[in-house]
């Protein structure tokens, strides 16, 4: 049976589940958060070590300014809401990304969560923001200087104190990765799920982790 050490998501479709409600784009966000809750606490029932959203891409940028600002104001108002409960369950909140060109409020409030819960050892969550995986292997090479091998590559990587994703989960019904993990999802266990992401349930979830303990992994090996 595999150990099951990370899980990465692709968090597609609330855009588009917003406007099959009728209800706009942004609606589709706001419920989407609601799902990122459930599997965190759902993770933390079933030990998964590390989990990893994919929030916000450095191609993002190309959406109207009023998504964006909408998007950057509900990760603010969740840590204004949450945070305090956050670091009472133990989760330690990482963020992977370019955070540093942000706009000064949100990168005020990633800074103040990584603070205050990064003595939290229950679950590492990963927020994967203004993120693009092509930028970090680039950064990862000059950082890697002269000697550019696998090893000096991923100890550059944003991820370069984590083990890579076990599982990739996909909603939205589109098969590609979208620049995300690029590197670090060489022998992941990927699953394309054609359920918008805030349909995606934890029965969903719970079925993909009991299928990946049962798959064999040979990493190259017979």
């Amino acid at each position: 049976m595999n150990k099951l050490n990370h899980v990465a998501f692709i968090m597609d479709g609330n855009g588009r589940w917003g406007q099959k409600k009728n209800k706009g784009r942004n609606f589709g966000h706001f419920k989407g958060v609601e799902v990122v809750k459930k599997i965190v606490e759902k993770s933390i029932k079933l030990k998964v070590p590390i989990i990893t959203f994919y929030v916000f891409s450095t191609e993002n940028w190309k959406r109207p300014k009023s998504e964006i600002n909408f998007l950057f104001n509900l990760i603010i108002k969740y840590f204004d809401q949450e945070l305090n409960r956050v670091v009472l369950n133990g989760i330690k909140i990482n963020i992977i990304g370019k955070i540093n060109i942000l706009p000064i409020k949100i990168k005020k409030s990633l800074k103040e969560s990584i603070k205050k819960t990064k003595k939290n050892k229950k679950i590492i969550v990963n927020l994967a923001i203004n993120y693009g995986s092509r930028d970090e292997i680039v950064n990862a090479c000059k950082k890697s200087k002269k000697k550019i091998n696998l090893q000096s590559i991923s100890k550059n990587l944003y991820t370069k104190n984590l083990p890579n994703p076990d599982i990739l989960i996909r909603t939205g019904g589109r098969k590609r990765l979208s620049n995300f993990m690029l590197w670090q999802l060489a022998y992941t266990e990927i699953y394309f799920i054609n359920k918008l992401w805030p349909d995606f349930k934890i029965n969903d979830f719970e079925k993909i982790i009991i299928d990946f303990k049962r798959v064999k992994r040979n990493f190259g090996s017979i």
